[in-house]
């Protein structure tokens, strides 16, 4: 075996590990991303027999230079991925005891993330895009319904078995989302319309195909057999866009977009939102929010209510001197309680909030105790 044919294998084994972990299509990646790295030891450095013998100067830094002299140019999301596969690499081989350096690919090695706006629908191409596909109610549109009605990813979508609807007790009905990407499965809450869709789709949708890989149970199967593609709500969806006079063409992805946008607007909390598409970190959902000046400005004077609602004192007019005995004394008591409740929320001391806490409780007493009072005396 020669140097670099070594050196390669010592890798190779390492992702013949990650395999027994990882789904086979982020295999494929880490393998994308390891094959531009061995290309450029085996080309520059054929003398490496491990990965012992790596070092920063000039093994690293010359493989980043190389990352960013390609032609035609890597983009900053491929140069990132290359080097975080390559670092995931390094990290499993040093913990399976290969005495690499530790500094050998730093944080200031990784370019910038790429910040892009959410690419969520305009409300006007929302609509026009919904009205469209109610009227085309093919397959293919209904499954489209149903990936901006519930906020899935694609793979999700045509992952669905014909028994994903299920019904949870009462009038509370969800989908059932399959492991995915992040190797979590989830339930979808879904309202009346959703579930008419998902109807349709069982009386649309084909039989059993003999082809390899399609399964019976697919909820989006095609009239002939073949599971639905993803080319095939891609196409169908820039074509319905286009019908429909949407400003630009419409991807899938820009449905679930929509769907957490909608949903955060609605006033679904941002953890909620999270939970519902399936995110691990609420950080990737703020990528997916779109959050116009017109939501900050309703969400401000929102806030703005119940604040000025929590804290308004009621009202002390010397009015109180000249009502009744008993109605003075008991708002004058309501008005007490309130303000003792506004004091006890601003202690730190438990201890002090308890003591607070029941001199409330007894001034609701005599409170009760006057109005059964005044009740009886009339």
């Amino acid at each position: 075996m020669n140097p670099s044919s070594a050196f390669e294998h010592i890798f190779q084994l390492q992702m013949q590990t990650l395999a027994t972990s990882l789904q086979p299509a982020t295999i494929r990646y880490y393998q994308a991303c390891l094959n531009r790295f061995l290309r450029y030891v085996r080309a520059a450095h054929p003398g490496l027999l491990s990965p012992e013998q790596l070092r920063r100067d000039p093994h690293i830094l010359g493989w980043l230079r190389s990352l960013a002299g390609e032609t035609p140019p890597l983009s900053r999301r491929t140069r990132r991925a290359c080097l975080m596969c390559v670092r995931r690499l390094l990290e499993d081989l040093i913990a399976n005891g290969h005495l690499l350096p530790n500094d050998l690919l730093l944080r200031q090695d990784f370019p910038p993330r790429d910040l892009y706006l959410p690419q969520a629908l305009s409300p006007d191409d929302d609509a026009l895009l919904d009205r469209q596909l109610r009227r085309t109610d093919d397959l293919l549109a209904n499954a489209l319904l149903l990936l901006r009605g519930t906020g899935m990813r694609i793979g999700e979508c045509r992952r669905l078995n014909i028994d994903c609807l299920r019904h949870l007790g009462g009038e509370q009905w969800a989908i059932h989302v399959p492991i995915g990407k992040l190797h979590t499965e989830r339930w979808v809450p879904v309202d009346d319309d959703l579930r008419r869709i998902v109807a349709r789709i069982l009386s649309l949708r084909g039989g059993a195909s003999d082809q390899p890989g399609d399964s019976p149970d697919w909820l989006l199967t095609q009239p002939g057999g073949r599971h639905v593609t993803y080319y095939a709500l891609h196409k169908f969806l820039k074509q319905a866009s286009r019908l429909a006079g949407c400003s630009a063409p419409v991807r899938p992805h820009q449905l679930r977009h929509t769907y957490a946008s909608s949903m955060l607007r609605a006033g679904v909390s941002l953890p909620a939102v999270k939970e519902l598409l399936g995110h691990k970190d609420i950080r990737m959902t703020m990528v997916y929010i779109l959050v116009t000046q017109t939501d900050l400005q309703q969400q401000y004077r929102l806030a703005r209510e119940k604040m000025a609602g929590a804290y308004a004192l009621p009202d002390m007019s010397t009015s109180a001197a000249v009502e009744p005995a008993i109605p003075a004394v008991s708002r004058l008591l309501s008005t007490a309680r309130h303000l003792l409740e506004m004091y006890r929320r601003q202690l730190d001391h438990t201890h002090s909030q308890l003591k607070i806490r029941r001199l409330i409780n007894r001034l609701s007493k005599v409170g009760d105790e006057l109005a059964r009072f005044a009740l009886a005396r009339k």
